[in-house]
């Protein structure tokens, strides 16, 4: 499928091992022929959407989310690690995926911008503020956010700081996924402090509208309203700005299928897999 210079863009929202859906999507869609001139991603789905810029998202599979949990299952391993160990050991190629000939490609993470949030966060104190910050989701209170956080989108066509290139790449995607409740290893890019994107940006679908893409697929792991950040305050609309956002997303919660953030089961990954790629299929029949 022939697609102009900056005419679509793909948003993969993160999710934890939920994200597997999303892979799932991505898969597809390459079957299908659907290229992208752009693909960005948010936590967990940094990695499957890497691959798909290069046009690999099948070739890494649902096997990147088996070793995942295979990993997780050892003991005294935690997320942090989890992460870091798949980024060290799937990451695609860095001479195919800065290739200058890409898809551009993006990656969202959340700056930490003062020096009292700097010290909260990135040192044994950043559980309790994690836990915090889920209960004031839960009331969509973004009053932390909005004083400490700021939202960086990184990208390989970038100038200045959020040049992502084959030397930050690794900081960036652990970054992206930091989650402060789970992840105890601080995350650092070039130095400065960062935590998981979802606190400013579940799914970059609206950052791909600004960066001037003329049409946006936005892949959600989870079914119902797709919201901005984890504070559910405001929803990605399907219009942003006259530019259509078509919003992909599971029929089911992946929990019912057994795969809830880091609770989860081989059976249930290759079903909520199994089913992006389905709700893949059906998206290029209706577009």
């Amino acid at each position: 499928m022939h697609i102009n210079n900056k005419s679509l863009a793909i948003a993969c929202a993160s999710g934890s091992f939920k994200g597997v859906f999303a892979h799932g999507v991505l898969s597809a869609l390459e079957s299908a022929g659907v290229r992208a001139n752009a693909y960005s991603a948010a936590s967990a789905s940094v990695l499957p959407t890497a691959w798909a810029t290069i046009g690999k998202a099948k070739e890494l599979g649902v096997d990147y989310w088996l070793a995942g949990l295979r990993v997780l299952q050892q003991p005294n391993i935690g997320m942090s690690r989890v992460v870091l160990g798949g980024i060290a050991q799937f990451s695609p190629p860095p001479e195919t995926l800065f290739a200058p000939d890409n898809p551009q490609y993006f990656v969202a993470a959340s700056a930490v911008i003062t020096q009292e949030a700097a010290i909260e966060t990135q040192n044994e104190k950043a559980k309790r503020l994690g836990r915090r910050l889920l209960v004031s989701a839960g009331k969509k209170d973004r009053s932390w956010v909005k004083e400490h956080l700021r939202l960086d989108v990184f990208s390989t066509k970038s100038t200045g700081e959020l040049y992502l290139h084959s030397q930050n790449f690794e900081q960036v995607a652990y970054a992206s996924a930091r989650m402060l409740h789970g992840w105890d290893i601080p995350a650092w890019i070039d130095g400065k402090p960062y935590i998981d994107a979802s606190y400013t940006c579940l799914c970059p679908a609206m950052e791909m509208v600004e960066a001037g893409y003329q049409q946006v697929i936005a892949i959600a792991n989870e079914p119902g309203t797709l919201y901005r950040d984890m504070f559910q305050v405001e929803a990605i609309p399907e219009v942003y700005k006259g530019v259509k956002i078509h919003i992909i997303q599971p029929d089911v919660d992946p929990k019912d299928l057994g795969v809830n953030f880091t609770d989860v089961t081989e059976e249930g990954l290759a079903a909520v897999y199994e089913h992006g790629w389905q709700k893949g299929k059906e998206f290029v029949k209706r577009w």
